[in-house]
């Protein structure tokens, strides 16, 4: 009887967790098409961000001077089954000599929109700097004119990368991603994930490396965080499913963050996952896959809890 006992109590314990085991139900956006749909990001009660191809009057990809598609940036509703309507395009003062932002987020009053963007030749820095760099630049909204004044935030040093801004909930802190080499905050891997406090009169502390618990010697990107101060992020690092895996970490009250931890499937698949974001009733969120059986290259899903 005894001996029994411990068997006995190991498969109640085994029943109850499996029970409480967290179920997805992931479905494909009626929005994608054949183009990228990618860094999608919210902006206010049940609205998100996102990026993809600005098309002209017959559907085509615009293009710059060296054949390349313009990407910009898109702002959608969410309705109750987790569909983005009412699409529209962000409007960018054509003065700004921005010629393709890959991701972007505004603040909490909608007024600022930091963009992740490149150096053109009427915007480049003076000195040695290589021109593939992202680099993260922020606008003021001027009525009748849309998003303008754009400039580089000032700890962006041209001879690295930063890009994947997105705010915390109360909008006292950036997060990023970025390939700073040197000092104490260098980066661990290809791209890590940092932060800074934004602090008053548009001016920024010390970038942060968010640490080894968070990244690693491979790629982090695309961070967003929760109404519960959960961390999400995208990467490569070994044993995933393959491509970039999705990661959570649960930030602490001292503002330092739990071992991240891999999302189970249908969340990650064996192609690239990136850019969760989960909605304020923290049941439901959306997400950037390549999957098998997507509608073109990235596409943006819609994700709910089963509990």
């Amino acid at each position: 009887m005894y001996r029994k006992l411990p068997i006995l109590v190991l498969f109640l314990f085994c029943a109850q967790s499996f029970s409480q085991v967290t179920k997805y139900h992931v479905k494909n956006l009626k929005l994608n098409t054949k183009y990228p749909h990618f860094g999608v990001n919210l902006c206010g009660d049940n609205k998100v961000l996102f990026t993809s191809y600005q098309l002209n009057k017959k559907g085509k990809v615009k293009k710059i001077f060296d054949g390349q598609g313009i990407l910009t940036i898109y702002k959608g509703s969410v309705d109750g089954e987790g569909n983005i309507k009412n699409i529209e395009e962000v409007t960018i003062d054509p003065k700004a000599n921005i010629e393709s932002i890959t991701s972007a987020t505004l603040s909490l009053d909608e007024q600022q929109l930091y963009i992740t963007t490149t150096y053109t030749n009427k915007t480049k820095p003076k000195g040695n700097f290589n021109k593939a760099n992202f680099h993260i630049e922020v606008g003021e909204y001027k009525a009748g004119i849309g998003y303008a004044n754009f400039k580089v935030l000032p700890f962006c040093n041209p001879k690295y990368s930063y890009a994947h801004p997105v705010f915390s909930l109360d909008g006292k802190t950036l997060y990023f991603t970025a390939n700073v080499k040197g000092g104490r905050e260098t980066t661990k891997g290809a791209s890590d994930i940092f932060k800074v406090d934004v602090l008053q009169n548009n001016t920024f502390g010390k970038i942060k490396n968010l640490g080894a618990r968070v990244n690693s010697y491979s790629k982090e990107m695309f961070p967003t965080i929760s109404k519960e101060n959960v961390l999400y992020f995208a990467s490569n690092k070994s044993n995933g499913y393959g491509g970039f895996d999705l990661y959570k970490s649960k930030m602490n009250a001292d503002g330092t963050f739990n071992k991240a931890e891999k999302l189970p499937k249908p969340i990650n698949s064996s192609q690239d996952d990136l850019s969760l974001v989960m909605l304020p009733n923290g049941n439901s969120g959306f997400m950037v896959s390549k999957r098998k059986g997507g509608k073109g290259d990235d596409d943006i899903y819609y994700f709910t809890i089963i509990k």
